[in-house]
Order: structure tokens, then C-alpha cells, then sequence
């Protein structure tokens, strides 16, 4: 991939209405966090770059030259900041490529392809034989693909896994009415045996109740029988 390169000589300063001592100023700050820049000390050249857009918040760059202070930080969302408002003070086509060449960067170390790939795109748009561009498109395309498929694996695994806890608890659901209705059958044949075992003793007292009274009646028959035996046969006087 392309590295991020100052255009501290393509860049043209665009200064507002102030002072001439303020654009000096403004130039000196930028030239100083240049030089910072290129020993990498990344942090004094935006201390640098910061003052300068302090005299001169709309100068491309010094915004451009910060965004790529930030990203040699590895502060790419900062970064992106400063070359959305780089870009958005820029006529030239060829200044603008640069700093859609950088967004791309950006994006790609933010891991955000989507935006790397559409960066890199505007940024051929305006400079067709870029080819450093057109390899960083590539590789942000490819990257982005398996992005996208690695998360589509993830919501397929997520939506696998919601259905299989759907199954399991179907499963579990479909055991409890299993062991509900096996416990309600044991308790209705348990009942059923303990009716069963009532009417077998009731039985068993009613056939009791009628053998005792039979033998009751048989014996009041045969005390009957004597005491009419008796009556028949009185003792004779000599």
C-alpha cells in the first residue's frame, strides 16, 4: 500500500482574510511540523500542525499534512476527520486525489473497506492512471469480500444456533408434556387399582355379611328343628 507522503509542494495555501504576519505564521508552523514529520516525530508535528490551524482553521495543508500526523499515530478515525475538511477546501483534481488516496489508507486501518473501497474509487474518478490506487482498490475490495462473507458466516452460525436452541427447547417442552401425561396416566391407574382394591373389599364384606347371616339362619333352623323334635316325643308316665 501506497505511504502517505507530505505535499507540502503540491499543496497550494489557501489563507483567508487575515494578516500577513498571521500567514507567515501559519507557514512556519506548518514548515516546522514538516520537518517534525519527516524525523517521525509524529506527535511535535501536530502540535505544530494544530497551531497553524489555530491562525488558520480552513488551510488544506495543514489539515492534510495533520490527518497524516494522526494516522502515523495510528489515530485513523481522527485522521479521517481532518481529510474530510482537507478535501472539502480543494479545487484541484490532483490534491484531491491524494486526499481520497489517504481516506482509502484510513479506512483500511480502521478495517471499514466499504469506505476504503468507495475512497479509493472517487479517488481513480480523478486520477484515472493512479495505479498505486488501483492496486490499493483491489486489495481493499478483496479485503471487504471476506469481511462480508465472514459476516454472513456469523449471522448463518448465530441463526444455526437460535434453531437449535429452538429445537432444544421444543425437545425440552415436548419431554415435560411427555412426563405430564405419563404422570397423569400412573395417577389415574393408581386410582384405578385403589378403586378396584375398594370394590374388591366391599365385595369380600358383602360375601362375609351373607355367610354370617346363613350361618346364623341355619343355626336358628336347627335350634328350630330340636325344639320341635322335642315337642313331638314327652315322656310317657309309668
Amino acid at each position: 500500500m501506497r505511504q502517505i507522503q507530505l505535499s507540502i509542494v503540491s499543496f497550494l495555501l489557501v489563507f483567508g482574510t487575515g494578516t500577513l504576519v498571521a500567514q507567515k505564521a501559519v507557514r512556519s508552523h506548518v514548515r516546522s511540523g514538516n520537518k517534525q514529520y519527516e524525523q517521525q516525530a509524529y506527535t511535535q508535528s501536530e502540535i505544530e500542525y494544530r497551531k497553524a490551524l489555530e491562525l488558520n482553521p480552513r488551510s488544506p495543508e495543514a489539515l492534510y499534512n495533520l490527518g497524516n500526523a494522526l494516522f502515523k499515530q495510528e489515530k485513523a478515525k481522527d485522521a479521517l476527520e481532518m481529510y474530510q475538511v482537507a478535501l472539502s477546501q480543494v479545487q484541484d483534481p490532483g490534491q484531491a486525489a491524494q486526499i481520497l488516496h489517504n481516506i482509502g489508507n484510513a479506512g483500511m486501518q480502521e478495517k471499514d473497506y466499504s469506505k476504503a473501497v468507495e475512497a479509493y474509487r472517487m479517488a481513480l474518478r480523478y486520477q484515472p492512471s493512479d495505479d498505486e490506487t488501483r492496486y490499493n482498490l483491489a486489495v481493499a475490495q478483496s479485503m471487504l469480500k471476506q469481511q462480508q462473507q465472514q459476516q454472513q458466516q456469523k449471522e448463518d452460525e448465530s441463526e444455526q444456533e437460535k434453531e437449535q436452541e429452538k429445537e432444544q427447547q421444543d425437545q425440552q417442552q415436548q419431554d415435560q408434556q411427555d412426563q405430564q401425561q405419563q404422570q397423569q396416566e400412573q395417577d389415574q391407574s393408581q386410582e384405578q387399582e385403589g378403586q378396584e382394591q375398594v370394590s374388591k373389599e366391599k365385595a369380600q364384606q358383602l360375601l362375609d355379611a351373607l355367610m354370617q347371616d346363613e350361618q346364623e339362619l341355619q343355626e336358628k333352623v336347627r335350634k328350630l328343628q330340636m325344639q320341635q323334635g322335642q315337642s313331638r316325643n314327652p315322656e310317657k308316665d309309668w
